[in-house]
């Protein structure tokens, strides 16, 4: 079985995904913002924000989503779910960056 040094290396739509928030932040955090609603209207506001100041603790500020927060609780929310949930707003995102004009290098 391979073995994997970050959480989301497993899948190639969820990398992708991962790797345009790391190249693109600016342009892509209302997408963000966007997924984070979608989640909050399933499971409520008050739960993403409770699960959020769970996890800030043992954030140490390394990563390179660390600072800012929409990127930092978008990417700690699709940590945290299944694997077919991480797959499925993967496609989402993907497909509403198409859908609302954004053209980036890497996105099919």
């Amino acid at each position: 079985m391979a073995k994997y040094k970050r959480w989301y290396d497993h899948d190639p739509l969820l990398l992708e995904v991962i790797e345009l928030l790391r190249n693109y932040p600016d342009e892509l955090k209302a997408q963000a913002e966007v997924f984070l609603e979608k989640i909050e209207k399933q499971v409520g506001k008050d739960a993403v924000d409770r699960f959020y100041e769970k996890v800030k603790p043992m954030i140490k500020g390394n990563r390179w989503y660390d600072n800012d927060p929409i990127l930092s609780k978008t990417i700690e929310l699709l940590r945290v779910v299944p694997a077919e949930i991480q797959q499925k707003s993967a496609q989402n995102f993907l497909n509403a960056l198409k859908e609302t004009g954004i053209s980036l290098d890497t996105v099919n």
